[in-house]
């Protein structure tokens, strides 16, 4: 780990002691059992973006909660507007930590099919990878902390501390019941206020990657998100471009040049104030992402381009985890099938995001981007921004108890400590976690770079899930045991 105690911090009498020999003993023992009822989750086709499988969704959604209930925990299987949320509690352990797990049953749709090797609701087991929609994102890897809690209750006939499960149905399409449940929507389902029924002192996830093969890894920093979509609207109607092109402005042309005027040719994001708030990487953090075992020209072989691009000043994995950023994310406008149509367009749009990073403030970059946009789109269009889903930047500290307990449960598990790493990526519940509830979030995750996620042949490695399991069983103990020393 890049990041020790002191040797006379109450931490000093470090490692801590692993769990029980009874739970690491069943663990091994149900090893094949484990992958079957993978399986099973997997087959289900639970596509939470597409209507046509909301009964699949409901089906995974029945399997979570009746998993839960066969474990002895307290279910609840929540009705919302859209999709089901399970929630699950283990019996209470006094004065111990509580922790509340988080992850999905849902998945991305598999288009396109025919890039499939193998079925993807047909789980594969090649090359010592499980191959299937969802194997890690995230019904693998969410599955980890299921079953090594079932392995504890088997073995040991407890837990050493509280464990919350919150499991939804469509983290893939919006989490719309999810926002919901934060609000105080199901309060009365749930019996008391969302911050009692959740409340915790640390959430734990395992819905993202290690560093790299043989790289154990704890995400201790998350971009946040903004999102817009701008429409220029031109004529009432797409207009001959030889009858009416040069006496009507076309809005594609204009989009474009707006558009240009968010970011120079280095990738710099040009709206106004949008640095204003940006903390820089300390020393320290440099140095450590510097010894990380990272290549550009493998990066550039992986994601099949000749040369890396960002800010100059900053390497390719701090553009990555810890530098905003503006892209756009899609763009339409006229005529886009086989051969031409010699048209001005009636309308254009773009969608587009920016990445934050912490201490940005989302409501702040929505205001600038709005009196950009009004400055930069020429008066003779009528133009509409929207501003989407929004998410703050978060960190956990690295000297925190619970970061020293993760490290000694994936060392456990893994066999070798872990690095620490950010990632570019945003995860919008976990700023929701620590604005509703003060608690942080150890973002734990057992999976690989290039496990295709939401792309054809989606893969998990079979020797990461099973030690996925050992480490979540070590994490309870070592939890529990740094919170009595704290």
């Amino acid at each position: 780990m890049t990041s020790s105690p002191t040797d006379d911090s109450p931490d000093a009498a470090r490692p801590l002691s692993p769990p029980p020999a009874v739970v690491l003993e069943l663990i091994q023992q149900q090893r094949d059992s484990y992958l079957n009822r993978l399986f099973e989750l997997l087959r289900i086709p639970s596509v939470s973006a597409d209507p046509a499988f909301s009964q699949d969704v409901y089906r995974a959604a029945k399997w979570m909660a009746t998993t839960f209930e066969g474990m002895g925990l307290k279910t609840q299987f929540l009705k919302t507007s859209t999709h089901p949320i399970v929630l699950a509690e283990s019996p209470h352990v006094p004065d111990a930590p509580t922790v509340l797990v988080y992850g999905h049953f849902d998945v991305q749709p598999a288009d396109p099919l025919d890039e499939w090797i193998s079925p993807p609701y047909d789980p594969t087991i090649r090359d010592g990878n499980i191959y299937a929609r969802g194997a890690t994102d995230d019904k693998g890897q969410m599955l980890t902390h299921v079953f090594s809690t079932e392995a504890w209750l088997k073995s040991h006939g407890k837990l050493p501390l509280n464990l919350k499960f919150l499991i939804e149905g469509e983290e893939e399409s919006g989490s719309v019941a999810l926002a919901e449940l934060m609000a105080g929507k199901y309060n009365d389902q749930l019996g008391c206020p969302v911050e009692e029924k959740l409340a915790c002192d640390v959430v734990v996830i395992s819905d993202s990657s290690q560093f790299g093969p043989g790289y154990p890894a704890i995400t201790y920093g998350l971009r946040g998100i903004i999102s817009f979509e701008l429409t220029l609207f031109g004529p009432k109607q797409d207009l001959h471009s030889g009858t009416f092109g040069g006496a009507v402005a076309n809005p594609v042309n204009a989009l474009m040049r707006v558009m240009a005027a968010f970011q120079d040719d280095y990738g710099k994001v040009l709206i106004p104030g949008f640095y204003d708030d940006v903390q820089e990487l300390s020393d320290t953090e440099r140095q450590q992402w510097q010894a990380l075992p990272f290549s550009d020209d493998d990066f550039m072989h992986q994601v099949g381009v000749p040369a890396t691009f960002g800010e100059p000043g900053y390497s390719t994995i701090e553009r990555c985890w810890s530098r905003p950023t503006m892209d756009i994310n899609g763009i339409s406008g006229g005529y886009q099938g086989e051969g031409g149509k010699t048209i001005v367009p009636a309308k254009a749009s773009a969608k587009f995001t920016c990445r934050l990073v912490p201490r940005q403030d989302p409501n702040k970059i929505a205001a600038a981007v709005k009196q950009l946009v009004q400055v930069r789109v020429p008066q003779m269009f009528r133009y509409q921004l929207k501003v989407g889903h929004a998410a703050a930047g978060i960190v956990v500290p690295l000297d925190s108890p619970f970061m020293l307990a993760a490290a000694d449960a994936i060392e456990v598990g893994f066999g070798k400590p872990p690095v620490l790493i950010r990632s570019g990526g945003s995860i919008p519940i976990v700023s929701q976690f620590k604005d509703r509830l003060g608690a942080d979030t150890l973002l734990l995750g057992w999976g690989q770079n290039d496990d295709n996620t939401h792309s054809p042949n989606e893969k998990f490695s079979v020797e990461d899930f099973h030690r996925g399991i050992v480490s979540s069983a070590a994490l309870w103990q070592a939890l529990a045991d740094h919170a009595a020393r704290h």
